[in-house]
């Protein structure tokens, strides 16, 4: 498995990929496969045996005009990875790239062993998009999605779709939470978290905000346009760490003004009990069982969202959870993916029907 290329595991520059490396090393070894990741140095321990790789970080794609040019560091950490993927290639059956890059769609087929691609995020960039339709139209047994609509953001309507998992046991429950509203993500622009301050503020809540500050000024900006939100800033937190402090929230929102590919925060915030109020965008449009485990409104719909906040407060939080743990666990995500991988190594014509 070679992880993204923008930053260590652990650190939370990869956001959800991160989530997904821990859950495919517990679920697939629980299956019996042997796995190696590849990863940037200064990576954390995630159960298998690891390679890291020195290299500047790759600039993240969101961050990016759609237009943007495909952007290749000099001494850059993705070149590095994927080439030490290539001397590994022989020792194994498949090459799984969970980064949401250019070079590995374009270098897939130039490699010997089925290099398959898991992709963690829409449509974002010209660059990305004809790169991931190239694979499709070459290769579209090599591609995954974690969600329906995430998939067809690139215009590919049939494909394999696995969802997300999760180590469900190590997140903390709670019955009686505080009056507490909850945001989970990266502070930049695209994640929104303006709507979820105002809503706050029209709740008359306090909004405790777990995320890595990617962008300074937005942040800076956010707080001062909303100068009555109650803003609890908790900074980054590692996973399970973070999996503790969720559950303290009454309700989860999530704002994002770009298509979520999945939303791992939605999950994480209901394997805590923690009901979620999101915009019908994206992943969450798929993860939330609408009046189940929280509710869904409109983009953009502010007075709606603090509305059903007060909704969500009423659910029932052991089922929020029980309905997580059937959806949303390490086991079915790994059985998924080992069948679309077997699937994909039976019909690869370079390894005929080997399983």
């Amino acid at each position: 498995m070679v992880s993204t290329a923008v930053g260590p595991i652990g650190q939370g520059r990869g956001g959800g990929v991160e989530v997904t490396v821990y859950s495919l090393v517990r679920g697939l070894t629980d299956r019996g496969h042997q796995l190696t990741v590849l990863a940037p140095q200064d990576s954390e321990p995630c159960g298998c045996p690891m390679r890291t790789v020195a290299g500047q970080l790759q600039p993240p794609w969101q961050q990016q005009r759609r237009d943007a040019p495909v952007v290749q560091p000099p001494d850059g950490v993705l070149a590095a990875m994927w080439r030490e993927a290539w001397t590994l290639q022989a020792r194994h059956h498949v090459v799984l790239n969970l980064g949401y890059d250019w070079l590995p769609l374009w270098l897939g087929p130039c490699f010997t062993t089925p290099v398959l691609h898991l992709i963690s995020m829409g449509s974002l960039s010209q660059a990305m998009d004809q790169a991931v339709a190239d694979v499709a139209n070459t290769h579209p047994g090599r591609l995954a999605f974690h969600g329906r609509s995430q998939m067809e953001s690139f215009g590919i309507h049939h494909g394999a779709v696995v969802g997300n998992g999760f180590d469900l046991d190590t997140y903390r429950f709670v019955q009686e939470p505080e009056p507490l509203l909850g945001w989970v993500g990266r502070i930049a622009p695209e994640k929104g978290l303006e709507d979820a301050a105002a809503a706050a503020t029209l709740l008359s809540m306090p909004l405790a905000v777990w995320g890595r500050v990617e962008d300074p000024a937005y942040k800076a900006r956010v707080t001062a346009d909303h100068p009555d939100c109650d803003f609890r800033w908790q900074g980054f937190l590692p996973p399970l760490q973070l999996r503790r402090e969720l559950g303290r929230c009454a309700v989860l929102l999530m704002t994002p003004r770009w298509q979520e590919a999945f939303g791992n925060a939605v999950v994480e915030a209901m394997a805590c009990g923690v009901p979620v109020v999101a915009y019908r965008r994206g992943g969450p449009r798929e993860t939330v069982d609408h009046g189940l485990t929280g509710f869904l409104v409109e983009p953009g719909q502010v007075t709606e969202l603090a509305a059903m906040v007060e909704k969500a407060y009423r659910l029932d939080r052991h089922n929020v959870r029980r309905r997580c743990r059937e959806r949303f666990g390490v086991a079915p995500f790994a059985q998924r993916l080992e069948a679309w991988i077997l699937a994909a190594l039976h019909r690869d014509p370079a390894r005929g029907a080997e399983p």
